[in-house]
């Protein structure tokens, strides 16, 4: 069976088959290099004897994937110049063939009936015209960028040549997937079926109704939209652009600034060399470690953890047909929305039916600022929230999530509550940022139903979902948990049950040198600054705000009052004192109130750093520290500790953590995660930095056993 099949109709159509023998779905990797160039060469052979080519996937509901990630992880990122030349002269071989096709000599139509991401967008963009089914399931778009990557195959030129500079280099850059209604209003395709028979019947009929067909760039007297880079009305794009690239990802996401780049410098050129240019450009990106690190993680191990890879064997996937919350705070409210957008019939209980409808009016402001969500769509997901104070209410839901305060009492109440009028069969999920789950699951009479769901602020936004197993919880019980998690559109992690868990100790670390390093008198500029330049989406004074410092001084306390009830002795540690100091003393309790670590303005938006930091912390002056000291203090122990809750069995999976650090806690994601920030850095480089930076500033910064003895072995994280 061959990877492309022509099959010649009356009509003189060929129709062009992408069916990869093996494969669910079609990918641009070796065979795909095989078969085009032969298929091409037969298309060529008989072109006078032809109407015109109709590409299509012998796949139902896919249509081509992209390039092989597999095969490029496989590259040495340090080649000899004698195989960089011969890996540039690769790709622009590669190319070659959609060079080829879109020259013939007769009109070329693609029917799309499903994703064409990548790769398969830019087969598209080489036909003459692009029909789409019309169904959520089909995506159109250049999502490269994502990896660490851009297009490869003639997207940014073909993309520049249709759309113009400044449209093609938002698209490309932010890695836009538009489903196909979209697709169409932005100009991605030329129109809609409604099955894949009209499609064909539709790319038929154009394909006999233009004979001379070509691309809009092959036309007589064409420019590029918007203008060349030349042209006066382009100037604020190619003069500002590559700045304002380097200022909104401070420098660490190199595809961006190389898309950049290659959409002003591919539009100077003439066609053919355009297609050179982009490909040393993506020959760049292929070279990069930020691009192997970005592949590694949300590509080989977010395939894996949507394959269920840290998921029970032997448990039939479950789907939850109501979901019971308790607590319609704005978490609860929140995960009430997310699986009520989802078509999941909720029953949002509160300790008072007005508390519950507030619950509900979330859910309804949420749709009324999407948007996604038109007057039906709305109306759908607020039918689905049932609001309700009364606790028999929840009788007939097959799965529960607690959203109540984090206090353990009022969990444990609502817990025997609530289970009192379960099924024996639901399952009870505690939303807690640290409780352990075994302790919370003393109130349960069902234990093996008792688990953990770490939803992350907002929760119907935020895409990650921590699931922590206590002690009897059984692997059931996860499976559903995880089914679940995926229902709601999320990410799921799993962890076992300690202090913490992953999330909430690792993010803990860089929030404690934060706090640490101001007590030490560091100007709080230069430790927000060294947070953003590590690639962090914000500094931990301004986390630690929007979290509220509130809730920070009263976890304190409560560990100390611990502390004295086991007799033991308690100190406070110098970042215990800075949050008293700014709760107790300068009354500044955090974002929510206007005043914390930043001043905010009636929206909540940040204005500036409080200048009353200095006084309070630094009042003899800014002590001096190295900048690369400060990046690593904020850095250094997240990974560390990652590593500590690896060894001490917490998480075992690598892609877990990678995963769970970014999206659950905004870890910078060109780093690839805590784990694989390892692996690119070294992990002896790393091992070693960290003694230096232990020696300096602590013991939190010594390297773990299982970083030494990986190290020792010349190993890394997989």
């Amino acid at each position: 069976m061959s990877y492309i099949r022509l099959e010649k109709d009356a009509d003189g159509i060929v129709d062009l088959v992408f069916d990869q023998p093996g494969k669910d779905v079609n990918v641009m990797g070796d065979e795909y290099a095989k078969a085009m160039p032969k298929a091409l060469g037969e298309l060529e052979a008989m072109k006078d004897d032809i109407k015109g080519i109709y590409i299509r996937s012998g796949k139902p509901g896919q249509f081509f994937a992209g390039g092989d990630i597999t095969m490029m992880l496989e590259m040495d990122l340090n080649p000899s110049d004698q195989e960089r030349k011969a890996m540039l002269d690769g790709i622009v071989e590669a190319k070659a063939p959609l060079r080829r096709l879109e020259a013939l000599g007769v009109p070329v139509v693609v029917g799309i009936n499903g994703p064409a991401l990548g790769g398969g967008y830019e087969i598209a963009l080489a036909c003459h015209r692009r029909i789409a089914l019309d169904r959520p399931s089909v995506k159109v778009g250049l999502p490269e960028a994502m990896l660490g990557l851009m297009p490869g195959a003639g997207g940014v030129v073909r993309m520049v040549r249709m759309l113009g500079m400044e449209q093609a280099v938002g698209l490309i850059s932010q890695g836009k997937q538009l489903t196909a209604d979209k697709a169409l209003e932005k100009g991605l395709i030329h129109e809609l079926a409604a099955s894949e028979e009209q499609m064909a019947e539709k790319a038929r009929a154009w394909i006999l109704a233009n004979p001379d067909a070509k691309q809009p760039w092959e036309q007589p007297g064409y420019r590029i939209p918007g203008g060349a880079p030349s042209d006066p009305a382009t100037q604020g794009l190619t003069y500002f652009g590559p700045v304002n690239v380097m200022v909104q990802t401070w420098g660490n996401m190199p595809a961006q600034q190389v898309i950049m780049a290659a959409v002003i410098d591919t539009a100077r050129v003439d066609y053919d060399t355009a297609h050179v240019v982009e490909a040393r450009y993506f020959q760049r990106l292929l070279l990069d470690q930020v691009a192997r690190n970005m592949m590694t993680t949300f590509f080989v191990q977010m395939n894996a953890m949507d394959g269920g890879a840290s998921r029970p064997d032997g448990f039939g996937k479950t789907e939850v047909k109501k979901l019971g919350i308790l607590g319609a705070g704005v978490m609860g409210a929140g995960i009430a929305f997310n699986a009520a957008k989802f078509g999941i019939d909720v029953v949002l209980k509160d300790v008072s039916l007005g508390n519950a409808e507030r619950g509900k009016e979330y859910a309804s402001s949420a749709c009324e600022k999407s948007r996604s969500i038109d007057a039906q769509k709305t109306q759908a997901i607020l039918a689905r929230i049932h609001p309700t104070a009364d606790v028999t209410d929840l009788a007939d839901c097959d799965f529960v999530i607690e959203a109540v305060f984090e206090d353990r009492e009022i969990k444990a109440t609502v817990t025997s509550e609530t289970e009192a009028v379960l099924s024996e069969k639901a399952v009870f999920a505690s939303n807690t940022s640290g409780l352990p789950i075994t302790e919370l699951a003393q109130a349960s009479a069902r234990p093996a139903n008792y688990i953990g769901m770490h939803f992350f602020s907002p929760a119907e936004r935020m895409p990650l979902v921590e699931i922590i197993t206590g002690n009897e919880t059984s692997k059931e019980a996860l499976a559903r948990a995880f089914d679940l998690a995926q229902q709601l559109g999320k990410k799921p992690i799993v962890v076992k049950d300690a202090p913490g868990f992953f999330t909430t100790r690792v993010i803990g670390q860089t929030i404690t040198q934060g706090q640490r390093m101001l007590a030490e008198g560091v100007n709080p500029a230069l430790i927000e600054n060294g947070a953003r330049m590590n690639g962090s989406p914000m500094g931990p004074l301004e986390t630690l705000d929007s979290i509220s410092l509130e809730t920070a001084y009263h976890a304190a306390n409560q560990q100390r009052t611990d502390a004295e009830s086991a007799g033991e002795s308690w100190q406070s540690a110098p970042e215990s004192e800075v949050i008293r100091i700014m709760v107790e003393e300068a009354k500044r309790v955090g974002q929510a109130r206007g005043a914390g670590f930043y001043d905010y303005d009636d929206t909540g938006k940040k204005t500036v750093t409080w200048p009353g930091l200095k006084g309070l912390f630094a009042a003899e002056g800014y002590v001096d520290m190295p900048f690369e000291d400060v990046r690593d203090r904020l850095l250094f122990p997240q990974v560390l500790e990652a590593i500590r809750i690896l060894e001490e069995g917490v998480i075992t999976s690598v892609g877990d953590g990678n995963i769970g650090s970014i999206m659950g806690i905004g870890f910078p994601p060109h780093t690839g995660g805590v784990f694989q920030c390892v692996n690119a850095y070294g992990a002896s480089a790393f091992a070693e930095r960290a003694k230096v930076l232990a020696t300096k500033y602590g013991e939190v910064f010594e390297p773990p056993m299982l970083l030494l003895d990986m190290a020792r072995r010349g190993e890394t994280f997989a």
